[in-house]
């Protein structure tokens, strides 16, 4: 599907408040509801539009440490960690990476305390290093037309 410049304008509006209505949407835009609906509809279809999500802020619900854990996986552990970093409550997003490391996960956590504790079940997969999040710079920005 092409993405032409009405569904760059859709997209910019979902990536803002997917929870505003077509009719609002289609009123940014200048199309009809309905129109709105079914670009939102053939995007999902093709995969454009992943998901729609709700993001919650960590600190609000209990959180007090969000920190980038890397991993350089020890000789025959990665494919293992690969699937048990799947059971971890604490990673909010782990990718595969090039590089020095195999392994960079995003984790939230209660305090220093479960920081060691989640640490040391990472341990026997590999070397870990931890760097603590102060504070977001760039969140969540929305994807923009090349």
């Amino acid at each position: 599907m092409n993405i032409d410049n009405l569904n760059w304008k859709i997209l910019r509006c979902l990536q803002q408040n997917a929870r505003q209505s077509n009719a609002e949407i289609g009123r940014q835009v200048g199309i009809t509801s309905p129109a709105v609906s079914e670009r939102i509809k053939k995007m999902e279809d093709l995969g454009i539009i992943q998901n729609h999500i709700t993001l919650i802020s960590p600190f609000e619900v209990g959180y007090q440490l969000k920190a980038l854990i890397t991993l350089q996986a020890f000789m025959g552990k990665l494919k293992p960690f690969l699937e048990k970093v799947k059971t971890f409550d604490e990673v909010v997003n782990c990718y595969r990476i090039t590089g020095n490391e195999n392994i960079v996960m995003e984790v939230i956590l209660k305090n220093q305390k479960h920081l060691e504790s989640f640490i040391d079940q990472l341990i026997v997969y590999g070397e870990c290093k931890t760097q603590i999040i102060l504070s977001h710079v760039v969140k969540n920005n929305a994807i923009k037309k090349l």
